[in-house]
């Protein structure tokens, strides 16, 4: 098959674990680019978490892609305007605050510039504020301060106690907001239907390209819905082994340029 674009994961894929991108990748990055192939970066990050590593990719100049927050927004970097977006209802930001609050969960959404949360910082958030190079910000009442369209909400906690609250959220707002874990101490709260997967097909519409043609790779359990449609869907050395199960091929880890071993493999 004849690949034509390739979308990655950030953390644990693109990144190695000091959440960098390799000289080796990233030059070949810019090579496959310069040769005519897209990329995406497809995280769960917010934007201006993902921004810095475009730049880095050049992906402005060859009109390449970000997909932010798991799929609620897709930018065309060349352009820099929003292909496709889609926020959370407001009327569910009570009854999340309410049920991170009484479990003792942080709570988290994204301005431009800053975190924001309505409940007291554990590690966990402060562990998402490093990823995304965004600091914290604290706000007296969370839900009267988010007064504008938010892409998704992040609750943070012990890996069990967001497994319990994973299964609690999605017999609440069942149907109504699509909730995951992206790690086992991050719980993914979107709008309905969002996930990786549901964003590319969209992106893949617009300019004109199928499924067949798309490589992804990923390590994470949000990583899942967008190997399962792709054409080549590849797991990292380092991923869970339900993505392993997903994915038509393993590659080496993030650590040993994984993604480059993809590259030379499948689009030389």
């Amino acid at each position: 098959m004849s690949y034509k674009i390739i979308v990655l994961d950030i953390d644990g894929t693109l990144t190695n674990s000091k959440k960098e991108i390799s000289p080796a990748t990233l030059e070949g990055l810019i090579d496959i680019q310069s040769r005519g192939y897209k990329v995406v970066l497809a995280s769960g990050r917010p934007t201006p978490g993902i921004t810095p590593l475009a730049k880095q990719l050049k992906l402005a100049d060859y009109g390449s892609y970000i997909l932010a927050y798991n799929g609620g927004r897709i930018i065309d970097c060349k352009s820099n305007e929003t292909i496709y977006q889609k926020t959370l209802p407001p009327d569910c930001l009570p009854t999340l605050f309410s049920h991170a609050k009484d479990a003792g969960l942080g709570l988290l959404t994204y301005e431009d510039q800053a975190i924001i949360c309505g409940t007291k910082t554990n590690k966990y958030m402060e562990i998402e504020s490093k990823i995304v190079n965004l600091p914290i910000k604290e706000v007296p009442n969370f839900c009267e301060y988010i007064d504008f369209s938010v892409n998704k909400c992040l609750m943070t906690g012990e890996p069990d106690e967001i497994a319990a609250m994973e299964e609690k959220l999605k017999k609440v707002f069942n149907g109504y907001l699509n909730i995951f874990r992206s790690e086992p101490f991050f719980l993914e709260i979107m709008p309905q239907g969002i996930d990786k997967a549901h964003s590319l097909l969209k992106l893949l519409n617009s300019i004109g390209l199928t499924s067949k043609e798309m490589i992804c790779c990923g390590d994470g359990f949000n990583d899942i819905s967008m190997i399962s449609i792709a054409g080549l869907g590849v797991a990292m050395e380092n991923a869970q082994d339900c993505v392993k199960n997903a994915a038509d091929y393993i590659t080496k880890s993030n650590d040993d340029d994984g993604v480059l071993y993809v590259i030379k493999k499948f689009m030389s």
